[in-house]
């Protein structure tokens, strides 16, 4: 019986060993090169855009299964439009309070691949205390060996259209537009 168990053994630890290796691997946000920002209607004129200067956070990207996570957080005080008196509106009650909701998230759990490369983020994004599932969408997206950092990197631009109404921010629609395109420049590296 133990050279049963034994040749079982051997047997369980061959067959483990064919098995493909798990190739989940886990990215932090470059800070200096991840600006999430949004454009929208003002009064059908023109386009108005923005961008946020602080956002942190992992990803992990496993191509082999065809799964990942993100987990984003997004500083809503860092809204930066070039002008401070609109940055002081957007700040406030009226938009992005602020005070009351200093940040913004993102957390993705559903992850689609063409080949090896992320086609879309599907998940979850709170502002103002109020959770909605969105999708991004890839319009780019690479990873490779980083040449200056001598490690792996991730990058892409992934864009998606939201209502801000749908997370309670009224203020002034629909002279400034309900549909916000928010656009997402993103770049990782590998722990």
């Amino acid at each position: 019986a133990p050279m049963n168990r034994l040749a079982l053994a051997a047997a369980v630890a061959g067959a483990i060993a064919t098995l493909p290796a798990t190739a989940a691997e886990t990215y932090s946000l470059d800070v200096r090169h991840t600006f999430p920002s949004f454009e929208v209607m003002h009064l059908g004129y023109s386009l108005q855009r923005g961008r946020f200067n602080k956002t942190s956070g992992k990803v992990t990207i496993d191509p082999a299964a065809k799964k990942g996570t993100a987990d984003i957080t997004i500083d809503a005080a860092s809204v930066d439009t070039g002008l401070d008196k609109l940055e002081e509106h957007l700040r406030g009650e009226d938009f992005f309070n602020v005070a009351k909701h200093p940040t913004i998230t993102f957390k993705g759990d559903k992850f689609a691949f063409e080949g090896d490369k992320v086609k879309s983020v599907s998940g979850t994004l709170t502002m103002l205390g109020v959770a909605k599932p969105v999708t991004l969408v890839a319009t780019h997206f690479n990873c490779a060996d980083h040449p200056m950092a001598k490690k792996k990197a991730c990058g892409g631009d992934f864009v998606a259209t939201i209502k801000r109404t749908d997370f309670g921010m009224k203020y002034a629609v629909p002279a400034v537009a309900d549909e916000v395109k928010l656009q997402i420049q993103v770049e990782a590296f590998k722990d």
